[in-house]
């Protein structure tokens, strides 16, 4: 559902960057355009690295390592990709977009897709959402935007009736990883060739019920 104008979610925020307080909107999914001002690149220095176990019978088990060189990963850099290209590719009219503010500086955003016809992850549901992104700028992390961010996707997809969040990461963002998890998510896939053209890259898929 689009909406008109930017209104402030009725959320428990108690967490403040620096002397400002940490406000989480509901914007209008045009502005795409400014959730992708938001960098989203990271510094890959650990991955979680798999090891099939019994020839696959016994599952595959994810074990934290560092990487000899580290190495930036950027997922916008991607032909195709980028926030201010997805509107060429799905019918976006049913996601929504949060954005959480410092004062009046914007230090990240979460969209959420929900029926968005070809987009596999929905599985053809129309009570699963998928946390299509999530960022915040690397001077803002790790300070509770991100928090606040993912509980504000959890309510936005609720109030529409899903019961399941879906969520897509990779083996190269342990923080993320790690950051779903403490979410409450659950890892309910492991795809070890979903992307042909970053054969080192694992697909990993979570789940939160709502």
């Amino acid at each position: 559902m689009r909406v008109e104008a930017a209104r402030d979610l009725a959320l428990p925020l108690s967490t403040k960057l620096g002397a400002v307080s940490l406000a989480v909107r509901e914007e209008p999914i045009d502005n795409l355009h400014l959730h992708a001002e938001v960098p989203i690149a990271f510094l890959v220095e650990r991955i979680l690295e798999p090891t099939i176990l019994a020839d696959g019978l016994g599952g595959i088990a994810l074990r934290e390592v560092e990487v000899e060189a580290p190495w930036w990963k950027d997922y916008d850099a991607a032909k195709g990709e980028g926030p201010t290209r997805w509107a060429k590719r799905f019918d976006v009219s049913n996601w929504g977009l949060m954005a959480a503010y410092q004062g009046t500086v914007r230090i990240g955003g979460a969209v959420v897709a929900l029926k968005a016809p070809g987009l596999e992850m929905i599985d053809g549901r129309g009570d699963l959402a998928v946390l299509w992104d999530l960022r915040v700028r690397p001077e803002s992390r790790s300070h509770g935007a991100g928090y606040a961010l993912f509980r504000a996707a959890e309510e936005w997809a609720r109030k529409r009736g899903c019961r399941t969040l879906k969520v897509e990461t990779q083996n190269i963002n342990v923080a993320a990883c790690r950051f779903y998890a403490r979410m409450g998510c659950t890892l309910t896939a492991i795809n070890l060739d979903a992307y042909p053209e970053f054969p080192h890259e694992v697909q990993l898929l979570w789940q939160q019920s709502l």
